[in-house]
């Protein structure tokens, strides 16, 4: 009786592993595309994020092409050092606008994550769901998807750069 048990057990095991690719297999190429899009767009938008972060540094006529923002950075904390860097009050303050933005980062892209994931017309939080759960149980589909992002990402970067060759780049 137990041979029978462990027999049942293990095909239905095969069956379940056979259910779990076949329910992979079902993700379409169009969702991957609205997946793959979706981090792209994440990716892109984290970079425009990143360069707004650079540009409060290093166009701050405080912190002096941001050489004056890393003695503050390095200072930061330590009412010594904040001394002996003879930090002013304004400088603190922009410093502190910096931190708080970077701080803000990871919520902000959170939020536009998610914006797009629920919206139905970009992806849809179903299409999210599927995709993410193929990508984590079948190696093919993330491979398929890593494939497609990069594909996107190169296509976005050269168009960004044909965009850009009038204007002196």
């Amino acid at each position: 009786m137990k041979k029978v048990l462990l027999f049942g057990a293990f095909f239905a095991f095969i069956g379940m592993s056979g259910f779990a690719q076949e329910a992979a297999e079902e993700v379409t190429n169009e969702e991957l595309a609205k997946f793959a899009n979706v981090e792209v767009m994440t990716s892109e938008y984290v970079d425009s994020k990143t360069e707004e972060l650079r540009a409060m540094i290093l166009e701050n006529e405080i912190f002096k092409g941001g050489a004056r923002y890393n003695e503050i950075k390095a200072a930061w904390g330590d009412e010594a050092k904040m001394a002996e860097a003879e930090v002013t009050e304004e400088e603190k303050a922009a410093y502190q606008a910096v931190q708080d933005f970077q701080n803000s980062l990871q919520d902000v892209v959170k939020e536009y994550k998610t914006e797009l994931i629920m919206n139905d017309s970009i992806l849809g939080a179903s299409t999210y769901n599927k995709v993410n759960g193929a990508q984590k149980s079948d190696p093919a589909v993330k491979e398929k998807l890593e494939a497609l992002i990069s594909e996107m990402k190169a296509k976005n970067e050269e168009e960004s750069e044909d965009g850009n060759e009038g204007e002196g780049k």
